[in-house]
């Protein structure tokens, strides 16, 4: 296997310590993928180092003008403090013909943007749930056709940012004071989605032309408290005290006929073209009791934490970690910029 140079962005505040030995796991969260990475990268005999990045492409300009990496392993999810201005990073690295590893420009836009990827993915028949979007700082009006239970989330944040409990509304009432919620302490456009009921699924995928799907993943709960929707909130996504108190657990599903399990891998890799996605990705599926498949999101560049979700699915099939970290590598060296033509 080739020595490469890797140049591994990551937020400002989460460049890992070489070590974590004493570190409790509260402490090692913030920053334990970037760590697992950067240490996997070294395991894998590359030449990998961080380059801290905020609000400023100086940064990444240095990094790949005077040390010439192979590839840039991408951690960011914001710039600026902006998360939707990452594809535009991304952009910088194609006009200066860099590879990267993960979602392309296109790709990311259009799946941070959860409106717009529904309103193509509906055009494709691929069934979402029906939605409409509050823009800040504009009276909105719930549409008649949208019925309750509604689900609010931000139009545009990920990783379950703003979820809770009261993301699930009833009345107009509360979907006011939800729309004004994501407005005021989100800073983001809101969108009010059908709730759809039912066991909660994630699949990865991975590639850019030639796709494979990993094993069909379950998100479980042991101890939820009596009457508590089962929905992956802020907490359920990050708090570890409420994962061990809610019994939260994902793992590999079961009592899950190969047909559903076949027709929700072939509806994973039909989004990830629709959107153009590369890379890798996790989608997120809801299941009803009648058997209707619903896309909830894709989330292109997903969490890559060793034990994480992605991760896991990708073990079951006998794909170690650091196999894992290096096929990452290899598709964004053969991802085809619009430069590479």
């Amino acid at each position: 296997m080739k020595k490469l140079r890797v140049a591994v962005l990551m937020l400002e505040g989460l460049v890992p310590p070489d070590s974590i030995e004493g570190l409790s796991d509260k402490e090692i969260a913030p920053w334990r993928t970037e760590y697992d990475v950067l240490t996997t990268l070294h395991e894998l005999g590359h030449e990998a180092w961080p380059v801290a990045v905020s609000d400023d492409l100086g940064a990444i300009r240095m990094a790949c003008t005077k040390r010439k990496p192979h590839v840039v392993f991408n951690l960011l999810e914001e710039f600026h403090g902006v998360r939707i201005y990452v594809p535009y990073v991304l952009g910088y690295l194609e006009l200066i013909r860099q590879p990267y590893t993960g979602c392309n420009p296109r790709g990311l836009i259009l799946t941070h943007n959860k409106a717009l990827a529904n309103r193509i993915l509906r055009s494709h028949r691929i069934r979402v749930p029906n939605s409409t979007v509050f823009p800040r700082e504009r009276r909105g009006r719930r549409p008649r056709r949208l019925e309750f239970p509604l689900f609010v989330k931000s139009a545009t944040e990920h990783g379950s940012e703003g979820i809770a409990h009261a993301s699930i509304v009833h009345d107009d009432d509360e979907l006011r004071k939800r729309v004004e919620f994501v407005h005021d302490q989100l800073g983001t456009d809101a969108v009010a989605e059908q709730y759809i009921a039912g066991r909660e699924f994630y699949i990865g995928v991975i590639g850019n032309r030639r796709l494979q799907t990993f094993p069909v993943w379950e998100l479980l709960f042991e101890n939820l408290a009596k009457g508590a929707p089962e929905i992956a909130t802020s907490k359920v996504k990050w708090d570890l005290n409420y994962q061990k108190k809610s019994g939260v657990t994902t793992q590999k599903a079961t009592n899950l006929p190969s047909e559903v399990q076949t027709r929700m891998q072939r509806t994973c890799k039909r989004v990830y073209r629709i959107l153009e996605q590369s890379g890798y990705a996790r989608m997120d599926l809801r299941l009803t009791p009648q058997g209707e498949i619903y896309l909830l999101e894709s989330n292109p560049n997903p969490q890559l934490e060793y034990g994480e979700d992605f991760a896991e699915s990708a073990e079951s099939l006998g794909v170690t970690y650091a196999q894992l970290i290096q096929r990452i590598l290899n598709l964004g060296l053969r991802y085809q910029a619009g430069w590479k033509e």
